[in-house]
Order: structure tokens, then C-alpha cells, then sequence
């Protein structure tokens, strides 16, 4: 194959090489990071929370009637309108667990702290989420415990968000564990909540924190379990339902809490929620910028074999006389069909070792002001080859349509 005629003919259009060029040079810049973009956030959305999410509901709502909790007995009374809840909610048809649980993970309240092995100032310490409840919280949220036991009923206490007192039992879960205790050793050890003792009784699997936001990110899976009933007029209930009676099971929860106490707020939009409605509200962001991201690039492609197309289209167009020239002179279909995917991939080729510097720059640039990581070489690979692929088919069919111009009608005009 001879390149003269190939770069002859891109030296005399040296406009729309460069348009299409920089054309390809900015799809692949763009389209790298937003793919690296999209990978990213499906990676975070498909995260393991760590619990049993089938089958899971939270329920959430308020007592209008509640009394305030400034008192020691109005703290009681909200207790025993919890507990009546709890065992009304036990006693449903289709119902397996109920717990007390003021959080849930990824889309819950969260309380935080931190946890140290001593009150040495300066030692290690664990950031970590609090999650409170009564003894059937473990296993109605489906967490596996791998060492130690769970909380008995009587070990259970109760009081406000307000209140000091702290639980001296607590399970943690396993990063929890390992960082406190790198030698696997913290089963029955003494650890700080910030500042208060208490007693690693249990260790369970990874438990993801109750949000998803940005400032939980170095330690998402750093959970604690208490033994505390909060009392308030805010309460939230975790139940597991047996298969098949998710919607029975909130139909009648309903029905069931009302007619314990019709003075309770529980709106129908997030009164009760399926966890998996709950974990689709909490990655929403996510998916919402995974599809935007998708269109950009989609539209990027398109846009450039479409330019490809027309800018091929146009040389044909123009070049009809040198086609039947060289047709005449001894040049086959398949001659003419390689000059024109060669100038493409020349073209491309250009395009491509631009976008390369443009995509690192981009990713510099996202780096610093979104926190996004650094663009790995793979995506550039890939971009290149379907940037390179993308040409080729771009530019086959008018290049086909040349080839296939018979050299008398070519040259009539000669």
C-alpha cells in the first residue's frame, strides 16, 4: 500500500483532519473519565451493606400523643408504648423478627464515635457508627456472628438520645475488631466509647454505617451494636418477614400500630419501606450520574462517526475524478476502499494521542476538585481501541461506496 496518495489527500484537507481530529481527541478525553465515572458508581452502589436485605422492611413513624422526655417517668411511658409496639408487631401473621432499631444501614440515622483500647491520650482510635437496639437486632438484620454471643433480653437498656449512660456490653463487627485488635484477640476485651468502658461480648461480619455520604467513605464499615432501646417520640422498628408476606406483612403493620394507637404519624411514602426501596433512595444520586455519564458518551461516539461519515461522504464526493483515475490506471475496489480507512486511521490516530493528554489533564483536574481517582491505564487502552474500532466502521460504508464508482463512469467528466 502506498502512504503518498494518503498523505497527500489528508495534506489538502487539512481543516476537517484537524476538526476531526480534535473531535476524537475530546470524545476520548471525555468519555474515558465518564466511563471511569460510571464503573466508579456502580462499584459503590453494588457494595455489600452486609445484612440480609431480602425480606427486610424498616418502619418508621412518630407518637403525636408521645410525652415529653424531661422526666424519668415520661421516659418509661415511651418505653412501654415502644415495647407495646414491638410485641404487636411480633404477633403479626408473616412476621419472623422484630427489632428496636433507631438506624439501618445506608439510609438511616446515624450516631457516631470513637472507640480506643485505653484512655491513653494519643492511642489508637476507631471512628465508628452506633447502632442501637434491643436483643433481636442482630438477627433481624441478618448479621452472621462470628464470634462470641448476643444480647439477652436482660441486658438491655433504655433511655433518650440525651442520655449518658452507656451499654458496658457491645458487639462489633469485624473491621471494628481488627483494627482495635490487629491479632484477632477482642473477643471479652475492654475497649472506650469515647471515653466510657465496655465489654466486646460478640464480633460480627462487616456491617456498612448507616449513610453513604462522602465523609463516612474512610470508614464505612466501621459498626458497633448496643444494647439500648432509645425512647422517644421518633421510633423506628427493623422486621424480617418470611417469604412471600413483604406486602401482607406492610398492609397489616399498618393496620396493626393504628389500631394500637391512632395518634402516630407514619406516612404512607416512608412509613414503611422494603430495604430494598430504602437502598435504591440512598444510591439514586449514583445511578442518576452513572446514566448521565452513559448519554454523554453514547452521544460522544455517535456525534464523531457521524462527523467520520460525513467528512468520508464529502472526499468522496470530491475526489470522484482521482477515484477514476486511479481506477483506470490499474487500482482494484479494494485499493481504493484501504486509501480511505488509512486516511481514517491516520486521522484517528492523531485524534487519539490528543485525547490521551486531554484525558490525563481531565483526570488531573477531576482529581483535585472532586476527589476522584486516578484514571487507570485500562480505560485509556479501551478508549483507544474503540475510538480506533469506532473509525474503521465509520468510515466503511462511504468508503465502500467509492470503491465501487466503475472507472468509465469516474472518468467520464476527465
Amino acid at each position: 500500500m502506498r502512504l503518498h496518495p494518503t498523505l497527500a489527500a489528508l495534506r489538502r484537507h487539512k481543516t476537517g483532519v484537524l476538526l476531526i481530529a480534535l473531535q476524537v481527541a475530546l470524545t476520548l478525553a471525555i468519555v474515558c473519565n465518564a466511563v471511569f465515572i460510571i464503573a466508579q458508581r456502580i462499584e459503590r452502589m453494588e457494595r455489600p451493606s452486609g445484612i440480609v436485605e431480602s425480606g427486610l422492611l424498616h418502619i418508621e413513624q412518630q407518637w403525636l400523643d408521645a410525652p415529653r422526655s424531661d422526666s424519668a417517668g415520661a421516659v418509661e411511658k415511651l418505653d412501654v408504648m415502644q415495647r407495646t409496639d414491638l410485641a404487636t408487631l411480633r404477633a403479626l401473621p408473616g412476621v419472623q423478627e422484630v427489632a428496636a432499631s433507631t438506624s439501618f444501614p445506608i439510609l438511616g440515622v446515624i450516631w457516631s464515635g470513637q472507640l480506643t483500647r485505653s484512655l491513653t491520650p494519643g492511642g489508637l482510635s476507631v471512628h465508628v457508627a452506633y447502632y442501637y437496639g434491643d436483643e433481636q437486632l442482630r438477627s433481624t438484620l441478618g448479621l452472621h456472628l462470628l464470634a462470641g454471643r448476643d444480647f439477652t433480653a436482660g441486658e438491655i437498656l433504655h433511655r433518650t438520645i440525651r442520655g449518658t449512660a452507656a451499654a458496658p456490653l457491645v458487639i462489633v463487627d469485624k473491621p471494628v475488631a481488627d483494627k482495635l485488635f490487629p491479632h484477632g484477640d477482642a473477643l471479652g476485651k475492654t475497649i472506650y466509647q469515647d471515653g466510657k468502658p465496655a465489654v466486646i461480648i460478640g464480633i460480627v461480619g462487616r456491617l456498612q454505617t448507616p449513610r453513604v455520604s462522602k465523609w463516612v467513605a474512610g470508614w464505612s464499615y466501621n459498626s458497633v451494636l448496643e444494647p439500648v432501646r432509645l425512647d422517644g417520640s421518633f421510633v423506628s422498628y427493623a422486621v424480617r418477614v418470611k417469604p412471600g408476606q413483604q406486602k401482607a406483612v406492610m398492609r397489616e403493620a399498618r393496620k396493626a400500630l393504628f389500631a394500637v394507637d391512632p395518634m402516630r404519624w407514619m406516612p404512607r411514602s416512608w412509613g414503611i419501606w422494603p430495604f430494598s426501596r430504602m437502598r435504591a433512595r440512598a444510591y439514586r444520586g449514583d445511578r442518576g450520574m452513572a446514566v448521565l455519564m452513559g448519554a454523554i458518551s453514547l452521544i460522544l461516539l455517535c456525534v464523531t462517526a457521524a462527523g467520520i461519515v460525513g467528512l468520508t461522504s464529502f472526499w468522496v464526493g470530491q475526489r470522484r475524478k482521482q477515484i477514476g483515475v486511479r481506477r483506470a490506471l490499474g487500482a482494484t475496489r479494494a485499493d481504493i476502499l484501504r486509501q480511505f480507512q488509512l486516511e481514517n486511521l491516520f486521522i484517528v490516530l492523531i485524534g487519539v494521542a490528543l485525547g490521551v493528554v486531554l484525558a490525563l489533564a481531565l483526570n488531573l483536574w477531576l482529581m483535585s476538585r472532586y476527589e476522584l481517582q486516578r484514571l487507570p491505564q485500562l480505560y485509556l487502552l479501551a478508549g483507544v481501541a474503540v475510538l480506533l474500532l469506532l473509525g474503521q466502521l465509520a468510515v466503511f460504508v462511504p468508503a465502500r461506496r467509492a470503491s465501487t464508482v466503475p472507472p468509465v463512469v469516474a472518468t467520464r467528466s476527465v
